[in-house]
């Protein structure tokens, strides 16, 4: 498991009975983890005095309940590969502020991989939320097309680049279904020399197409080999569904960029958990890498 655990800004102070308690800045929350299967003592006195709690629904979805909240706050992220980039918050529905801590670890693995290429990247980024990965891209100098089917999410990630000192930097914003603009740009000709890719478990794009991971994703890295360039610097997934192991996307990956050389690794990402000392699972990342010296994770 590969751990983000240089933030100063976040932290999960303690997990039990399927809630996570969180520092976001100087604000605390309590959300649901459906990973939190086990029940502990809830000893540290936050549990009961949260800025906001959201209560699930036994019919789906649920409920944010505010204390002392902020409607929108800030927190920073700082790293040695990407300098500082800044992050606008705010409750969202089905629980979220509008970012994954976790992808940290993917952020320095991608500003890194960026920086020492010394050769200009182009970066293609699907399902691209508020622009964590974007962004982080865009501060080591590379050019990046993000591709979101939410305008809201897109005016979100934008706000994002711009509170993160990178209002001029090379983004293209783009709000389209993510399938459709991949086969558009295979049909222009169009190469990128990086791939990332954070898909839903199920969304619906701009017109009402339906996405569902486990009908389309590997249809998806397919079409989007298709799009790498001669000289390919990394394609990396994310995924949040417990169906898809990292075994799996390896597979994918591996079966679909065969033509490179490189080396592909799989892990589950996690978050240090203060209380506990161990890390709470967030999710798998798979990565093609163009370093052929790499062993498997």
């Amino acid at each position: 498991m590969l751990i983000a655990n240089q933030w100063k800004d976040y932290e999960v102070i303690d997990c039990s009975g399927k809630d996570k308690l969180e520092r976001w800045g100087e604000y605390i929350l309590i959300r649901p983890d459906p990973q939190v299967i086990w029940n502990t003592e809830k000893t540290d006195r936050r549990w009961s005095k949260p800025n906001a709690h959201y209560f699930r629904s036994s019919k789906g979805g649920g409920t944010w309940e505010f204390y002392d909240l902020p409607k929108e706050w800030q927190i920073e992220y700082k790293s040695d590969e990407l300098g500082i980039l800044k992050f606008n918050l705010k409750p969202f529905h089905f629980k979220h502020t509008g970012l994954f801590p976790e992808q940290a670890v993917n952020w320095d693995w991608m500003g890194n991989k960026i920086r020492k290429a010394n050769r200009p990247i182009k970066v293609l980024n699907l399902f691209a939320y508020t622009g964590g990965a974007t962004i982080a891209c865009a501060a080591c100098k590379a050019n990046v097309t993000h591709v979101d089917a939410s305008k809201g999410m897109v005016t979100w990630a934008k706000e994002n680049a711009v509170a993160s000192g990178l209002s001029d930097a090379p983004i293209r914003w783009l709000v389209d279904d993510c399938e459709k603009f991949v086969e558009r740009e295979i049909r222009r000709g169009s190469h990128y020399d990086a791939i990332i890719m954070d898909p839903p478990s199920y969304g619906r794009g701009p017109g009402g197409e339906v996405w569902k991971i486990e009908d389309s994703i590997h249809n998806l890295i397919s079409r989007c080999a298709l799009l790498l360039s001669n000289d390919p610097l990394f394609f990396l997934i994310n995924s949040y569904t417990t169906g898809l192991a990292p075994s799996v996307l390896t597979y994918m990956l591996s079966l679909e960029l065969k033509k490179f050389a490189g080396t592909v690794s799989a892990f589950e990402i996690g978050l240090p958990v203060t209380a506990t000392g161990l890390a709470l699972p967030c999710g798998a990342s798979a990565r093609w890498d163009d370093d052929e010296t790499l062993s498997l994770a």
